[in-house]
């Protein structure tokens, strides 16, 4: 299995938050840590990003704000292919790769990075 070396930078990154914090604060100590923490290993980023919704090929105008626990439906009404759900709140850090329609984005997922936090 090839492994993706975006998704190990990140996941890394979020290694070193929990490391460093532990468990137990707000969702908001983490997303600081963790802006701070790409910044700093030169993993780009963008944070609290409005993503686009399409049905079929329409754009819809309203937007969805990447904060939801339903990720494949993200990634469904988005058009992206990836997630990673991270969970800082328990002993060790526990983290989940999620990857939507696999034969379409078998070719571009690896070449794409949007990290939003």
């Amino acid at each position: 299995m090839k492994t993706d070396p975006q998704t190990y930078a990140v996941i890394g990154a979020a290694m070193e938050v929990h490391r460093h914090l532990g468990h137990g604060f707000l969702e908001a100590v983490y997303q600081e840590a963790l802006a701070f923490e790409f910044t700093a290993q030169n993993i780009p980023y963008k944070r609290e990003v409005d993503l686009p919704v399409f049905y079929k090929t329409h754009r819809l105008g309203c937007s969805y704000r990447a904060d939801d626990a339903q990720t494949i439906n993200e990634l469904k009404a988005t058009g992206l292919h990836r997630a990673l759900l991270i969970n800082f709140g328990s002993s060790s850090l526990e983290h989940k790769r999620l990857v939507h329609n696999l034969r379409e984005s078998a070719k571009s997922a690896d070449n794409s990075l949007e990290i939003t936090l």
